[in-house]
């Protein structure tokens, strides 16, 4: 891996770059899938390439291949610098990168049981177990248990003399069971989003799927007979299992800064968050909501020693006491409004182009109450857990969510059941009204697996914590009668 990278670097030197850098990857997959009492079928899956990317004249050029020699090295890097030079003749703002220390050492992600050396039939043991149990619930139609894991080598190298090497290790597992009726049909999940996380095989068992598999399944048979949420203005409590969404689709994708700036709107649109507002600190929300892209914390998926163009990891505040304060930016992006890199350049593989995406976007907990507070100071609300559905604008404006459980808050005990309940909002308006941030007792780091972005397409990995909060004068059940 190291040869390739040198040879690249130094043809891509020769060829006229001024600066390239180039990421070998290799990366490796097990999955496994049961449903209905068997196996629906297990999975391994590996990888192997590089890319590179050369700055000619101000412009771009990137180039990929997955066979590893000094041959393929050399024909690579000559075609980034290629199409460099010919993007170069139709730019019209030339790049300017913020200044780096060059990056040198290694990273790898913390654990205590390497997920690859567990026997896979002790997983698949472990999935029917849980699987079961949920179906022995009268009442359920469908029941199935998933697990995953991943791990990425790469090494990254740039004709600045930066030297990194790293090992991520994600692994997650989750159920899912649903029972219908004649007219509806209603589904209870967990961990939301996968249940996954920055380490090892520890994490899996820590889940405890077979002892939470039964109440799960109970939840989803009695939303069958709970009434459907009806419409109106109440307060609402975002349970951490619902809030990670909240913050992943109006907070990380607004303040990624290409977006900003308008480069990524074919794809997923731009955003609200223009420069402009930055310079006159913009009411993003109430003075409880500190929000911040931590690329440090342990066990998030968006946790790594250095992004994908040598930026060493880093917590960047995007909101600091309601107030906007930052952005999500790469070593391009961050000089257009007089700042340095914030570490946020990942690309999904070695045959991808590095794009701005989201680290851990995080709530930061508050001082002074619990979540279980929270409810018991509420006089009149309902506390909204686990996404079911979601949509929001090209601009990340105007959103509309679905939660698969909601429970009523009456002088701050939980008490009925409703099903089919959503809320919406407009981004700042809905922020603003937040009037509690619980502590960190309840904080949760919820990691997100298919954050979409780009063109050809590229998952990202990310990570949302939060601890829950509370949002007064919502709009609920929109459409239901």
């Amino acid at each position: 891996m190291t040869d390739v990278a040198a040879r690249a670097l130094d043809t891509a030197a020769r060829f006229g770059a001024t600066y390239a850098d180039v990421r070998v990857v290799r990366r490796l997959q097990q999955g496994v899938d049961v449903k209905a009492g068997r196996v629906e079928g297990t999975s391994q899956s590996e990888s192997e390439g590089f890319g590179v990317r050369a700055l000619v004249d101000g412009a771009w050029g990137f180039a990929s291949s997955g066979h590893m020699d000094a041959r393929e090295a050399d024909r690579v890097a000559g075609e980034a610098v290629r199409i460099a030079r010919a993007s170069g003749r139709y730019t019209h703002e030339r790049v300017v990168l913020s200044d780096r220390p060059v990056a040198r050492g290694r990273y790898e992600t913390p654990l205590e049981e390497d997920p690859f050396a567990v026997p896979l039939d002790q997983t698949v043991e472990l999935l029917l177990r849980a699987e079961r149990a949920m179906a022995a619930v009268p009442g359920t139609t469908t029941t199935s248990a998933g697990y995953h894991a991943f791990r990425e080598w790469k090494d990254f190298a740039a004709t600045d003399g930066s030297r990194t090497e790293q090992v991520i290790t994600h692994v997650g597992a989750s159920l899912e069971v649903s029972a219908a009726s004649d007219d509806d049909l209603q589904r209870r999940s967990y961990p939301e989003s996968g249940g996954y996380r920055a380490g090892g095989y520890e994490h899996i068992r820590r889940l405890d799927l077979p002892g939470r598999a039964p109440g799960l399944a109970e939840e989803a048979v009695a939303l069958l007979s709970a009434p459907v949420l009806p419409p109106g203005r109440r307060t609402i409590v975002l349970h951490p299992s619902q809030l990670y969404l909240q913050i992943h689709e109006s907070c990380g994708h607004p303040t990624e800064l290409d977006r900003v700036f308008g480069t990524e709107a074919a794809y997923a649109g731009t955003s609200f968050l223009t420069t402009d507002k930055l310079a006159e600190g913009f009411a993003y929300g109430s003075e409880l909501v500190t929000i911040t892209a931590d690329a440090t914390v342990a066990g998030g998926l968006g946790t790594f020693g250095w992004d994908d163009e040598g930026v060493v990891a880093q917590r960047v505040p995007l909101v600091s006491e309601g107030r906007l304060t930052g952005y999500l930016s790469s070593r391009e992006t961050a000089p257009q409004i007089g700042r340095s890199s914030g570490g946020a350049m990942r690309a999904d593989g070695w045959n991808r182009l590095p794009l701005i995406r989201m680290t851990n976007v995080n709530l930061e907990p508050r001082e002074g109450m619990s979540l279980d507070d929270i409810v018991a100071d509420t006089e009149d609300g309902l506390l909204l857990m686990s996404n079911r559905s979601w949509s929001i604008d090209d601009l990340r404006l105007n959103f509309q969510f679905g939660v698969e459980l909601a429970r009523e808050i009456r002088g701050g005990q939980l008490g009925q059941l409703y099903r089919n309940a959503t809320y919406t909002g407009i981004t700042p308006r809905f922020w603003g009204s937040c009037d509690a941030v619980a502590d960190a007792s309840s904080w949760e780091l919820v990691g997100v697996t298919n954050c979409g972005k780009g063109q050809p397409g590229q998952a990202m990995h990310v990570g949302h914590g939060s601890s829950g909060a509370r949002f007064r004068d919502v709009e609920v059940g929109v459409g239901n009668r």
